[in-house]
């Protein structure tokens, strides 16, 4: 069948600048001022998975701004981890390599020195200019949040980029020298020199960026904010993606970081103990931010300048391509017994909800492509992992209210029934909820009336007749009715509050 999923591919096969499939793997080498990283990706170009990720905290740009050098120490650090790393992806089978430098090597009076070691590696590093970064950080958001609209902020070691996104494009964009790496020698020159100092670089720079725009946080150091926030507010999900803030936050968190020892921040997890030391100085060049743009919410991406990269080399139609449907599509079919089988299931039953929103729609087909991921799972344990992969795996484009809504219908479609699932009464609203289990009970129903495949389905009509739920079979299909379909179909009916008959 024509899915989304077979789409990408069939576009990527003709992609003049990327003849290879839409599953061939690849890899960035992140050589940043803080840290060197190495990501190897495999699956759909639209939204790859990540297969192995790896950092070295290197450190390239920590004396930067005293010496103007990449000390020794750490050009040994990093060309040790660059070496590694190529000899990884020449193991991996990486087909594609690419490997970038951003301000710390940028900037440095010998970068250029480490350029030359790692060609001698066998590495072409590409040296990003701070409007490259930008760009790329701007892309890196749209790839996950594609309905984006406000200023991008990528803090890195060495450098701060601020881009305007707005209609899944980057326009104006600024790069300044506000790394975490720097902004220790700033603040110690007394308690109003980093507003000073901010207020006179973006003045200077003149980004013509509207004020009062949502702000999308980028970066190891202010996702790592983001996380304490998360464990100061109990945030019920451990996912930082999208996670959203009020802009006078970041002033409250500047002021709570600053009386919060080091051994209560590395109890919060996913809190690497290289991060810590950056929080105070992080918090700061934040609150600073927001009052100078006059954010109106902070937005955080767990994507950025990497994924920015692999997005900004896709074809305009790729790019369009819904990332949350992409994945859920991917990770359907290698997880189900049936290819292509969630497509058919949604079309099955989308004339049961005929008023459900676009929003609404596409989480249900959503719901309809992951239907049988759970089959392998102990039976008494579906439900569960139901809601487990919808909570917690990395899914992008989508909302704490549409993740909640997504375990609803897995949880019921796995036999959780109509109860609402542990744990997420309050990630949405109660109608939204319901709406969802009636999702899950209807796929159910598909499920079992068909046992996977297509001709069931064709063969069938589920549709309200009045106030009657009526499954409609052709007389030479009626063997197709059995006790279980009748028992599925009589739950979800029970959920609606309708009557439910067999016809045919």
């Amino acid at each position: 069948m024509n899915s989304m999923l077979s789409q990408v591919r069939a576009i990527a096969d003709t992609m003049v600048t990327s003849p290879a499939n839409a599953k061939a793997r690849t890899a960035i080498i992140d050589i940043g001022s803080n840290s060197v990283r190495l990501v190897v990706y495999d699956g759909p170009r639209r939204i790859p998975f990540t297969l192995f990720n790896e950092k070295v905290m290197a450190g390239l740009g920590a004396s930067l701004g005293r010496t103007g050098q990449i000390e020794p120490e750490a050009m040994e650090r990093g060309l040790r981890a660059i070496s590694r790393f190529a000899h990884l992806c020449r193991d991996m089978d990486v087909q594609e390599v690419r490997c970038v430098a951003t301000a710390a090597v940028r900037d440095a009076a010998n970068g250029q020195d480490f350029i030359v070691r790692a060609k001698a590696m066998g590495l072409d590093v590409e040296l990003l200019s701070g409007a490259q970064e930008a760009v790329a950080a701007g892309y890196g958001v749209l790839s996950g949040i594609p309905t984006a609209n406000g200023i991008v902020g990528d803090l890195g070691g060495g450098s701060l980029e601020l881009a305007r996104i707005r209609d899944g494009a980057v326009h104006e964009t600024i790069s300044l020298p506000l790394g975490v790496l720097r902004l220790p020698q700033i603040r110690a020159k007394g308690p109003s020199a980093l507003e000073r100092q901010v207020k006179k670089m973006l003045a200077k720079a003149d980004p013509g960026i509207e004020p009062g725009l949502p702000f999308y946080m980028v970066g190891g150091s202010w996702r790592s904010l983001a996380r304490f926030d998360m464990q100061l507010t109990q945030f019920p999900l451990p996912v930082v993606h999208q996670y959203a803030m009020d802009a006078s936050r970041a002033e409250q968190l500047t002021r709570i970081v600053s009386h919060v020892g080091r051994a209560r921040l590395k109890e919060i997890p996913a809190m690497t103990g290289s991060r810590i030391p950056t929080l105070p100085d992080a918090a700061a060049l934040l609150s600073v931010i927001v009052r100078q743009l006059k954010s109106s919410e902070l937005i955080v991406s767990a994507y950025g300048l990497r994924e920015g990269l692999l997005f900004g080399d896709l074809p305009p139609a790729i790019r369009a391509h819904d990332p949350l449907l992409v994945a859920a599509e991917a990770e359907g079919e290698a997880q189900g017994r049936f290819a292509g089988h969630g497509d058919m299931v949604d079309r099955w039953i989308a004339p049961l909800f005929l008023d459900d929103g676009e929003a609404w729609r596409r989480i249900r087909r959503a719901a309809c492509l992951l239907a049988d991921v759970g089959w392998r799972a102990n039976p008494d344990f579906r439900a569960e992992r139901g809601v487990e992969i919808a909570l917690h795996s990395n899914w992008v484009g989508i909302t704490v209210a549409e993740r909640a809504m997504l375990a609803q219908a897995l949880h019921s479609n796995f036999g959780g029934g109509a109860t609402i699932a542990a744990g997420i009464e309050g990630l949405a609203s109660a109608a939204a909820l319901k709406r969802a289990s009636l999702w899950g009970l209807a796929i159910r129903l598909g499920q079992r009336l068909s046992g996977g495949v297509e001709g069931p389905l064709l063969a069938s009509k589920l549709e309200m007749a009045g106030d009657t739920l009526e499954l409609r079979l052709r007389g030479v299909d009626t063997d197709l009715f059995g006790e279980a379909v009748e028992r599925r179909q009589r739950h979800l009916a029970q959920a609606m509050g309708v009557k439910y008959r067999m016809a045919w």
